[in-house]
């Protein structure tokens, strides 16, 4: 029996700076010392760009449309320190489903033995979180993942992605599924949007495992084609990168989420939207006391 690896899934909405997170952990995870490898499972294909100095590597499905059987080092690639680089890909555009590519990426990665024979440490699979269904949910309802992450924002419509997923964790976690890890609460600069972050971690029985800070050394470092572990080392933003991957290699206490119902959602945002109003309008100076 070989050592238990541990896998995995960051979640988040397109757009909300889910591969950048998931880039920049397993980034600093490789300089820890950490074997590991990264699979994109969002159609564009673009998840390990930045550990590879912006460079497009072939994904699953490509490759397997153009050969019956796949090697190893056709799909799997080097990136910064030594992080392995996959691309699940997508179908054709406009046909067929967008979860596909994960369930074949999982599948082809399995029969070759991969994660075994490269003695990997911790597999990060990088997943779009607009819709937790087909092959989008497999992390979570397979329990491929032990551990999901999600990457979330104050703004309304990632709050709301999140508390999707949120239900399809506690819908198969009966079944042996996944189970939340925490939320990783990005771009928070503005101090509501951390006070609205926490309400909605509270109120679901989560956790934030980080705030992340919008930050130009973000942005530079992409246009370099890089993480921010790898072009700005020594930034406050790589620390607070370095410390989130510190927390989810140890982290172990995984749960079941408390989503909220639609209706329920849909007030706790109209209570916070008239608080902000109230804020903006001088009525009140702070958010200490809640809405």
């Amino acid at each position: 029996m070989g050592k238990k690896i541990k896998q995995i899934a960051i979640y988040g909405k397109g757009g909300i700076g889910k591969s950048t997170t998931a880039s920049n952990i397993s980034a600093a995870l490789a300089r820890a010392g950490y074997r590991v490898m990264q699979v994109g499972c969002d159609p564009k294909s673009d998840s390990t760009n930045t550990l590879r100095g912006g460079k497009y590597i072939p994904t699953v499905l490509d490759t397997l449309r153009e050969k019956p059987r796949v090697q190893p080092d056709e799909v799997i690639f080097k990136g910064f320190g030594g992080v392995y680089c996959v691309e699940a890909g997508g179908p054709a555009p406009g046909v067929g489903c967008a979860g596909r590519g994960i369930i074949t990426a999982v599948q082809l990665l399995k029969q070759l033995h991969v994660f075994e024979d490269l003695d990997l440490d911790i597999v990060i699979y990088d997943v779009l979180g607009d819709v937790v269904c087909g092959g989008f949910a497999v992390p979570i309802r397979e329990g491929i993942a032990e551990h999901v992450f999600t990457v979330c924002s104050a703004d309304f419509m990632a709050i709301y992605a999140a508390n999707n997923l949120f239900k399809g964790i506690k819908k198969y976690s009966r079944s042996g599924g996944a189970l939340l890890g925490g939320l990783i609460a990005n771009s928070v600069n503005a101090p509501y949007a951390r006070e609205i972050i926490d309400d909605f971690v509270q109120r679901t029985r989560t956790r934030v495992m980080a705030y992340i800070p919008r930050s130009v050394t973000v942005t530079q470092s992409e246009l370099q084609g890089k993480t921010t572990i790898e072009a700005a080392p020594e930034s406050e933003q790589a620390r607070i990168y370095t410390d989130l991957a510190r927390r989810i290699a140890e982290h172990e206490d995984s749960r079941e989420p408390f989503p909220l119902e639609i209706k329920e959602l849909r007030e706790w945002a109209a209570g916070w939207a008239d608080h902000l109003l109230a804020l903006e309008r001088g009525e009140i100076r702070s958010l200490a006391a809640g809405i």
